[in-house]
């Protein structure tokens, strides 16, 4: 009986988990304004984008990546001044320790200075993406 009992109550705590986990995978989030957090061109291997710029950390066998690969060049594709670079954080470690990236894909938005405004860990949507970058435009 009480292996029944511990059985249920492991199954339970990994549903919770489970549900915790996918509610906030690929969901966009607000960085701190001065974070501290930025990025120059020299460490993205090429310049930003003069509006906007989405920053994606990537691995090799990472398929998620793909998806978020075709999404963030879609809506740079889109919207004029945004431009989508791609990083490996398996060849920048350094990068990917200083900014904590912890799964892959991850993905940055910076503003027209490299600094981070909005972070998505997962695979975001479209929608969000393009709603990320209106928040990194400089107001008008």
């Amino acid at each position: 009986m009480t292996g029944l009992v511990v059985c249920a109550a492991v199954l339970a705590l990994a549903t919770a988990f489970g549900i915790v986990h996918r509610r906030g995978n690929g969901r966009v989030r607000v960085r701190a304004k001065d974070s501290g957090e930025r990025l120059t061109a020299a460490e993205l291997g090429g310049p930003l984008g003069e509006r906007a710029t989405l920053v994606q950390f990537s691995t090799a066998f990472c398929a998620p990546c793909r998806a978020t690969r075709r999404v963030l060049s879609d809506v740079a594709g889109m919207v004029d001044g945004v431009r989508h670079v791609e990083i490996d954080a398996e060849a920048h470690l350094d990068l990917v320790r200083r900014l904590g990236v912890v799964k892959t894909p991850t993905v940055l938005v910076l503003d027209a200075g490299g600094e981070v405004v909005r972070r998505a860990a997962g695979q975001p949507r479209k929608a969000d993406v393009i709603a990320a970058i209106a928040a990194a435009l400089p107001a008008a």
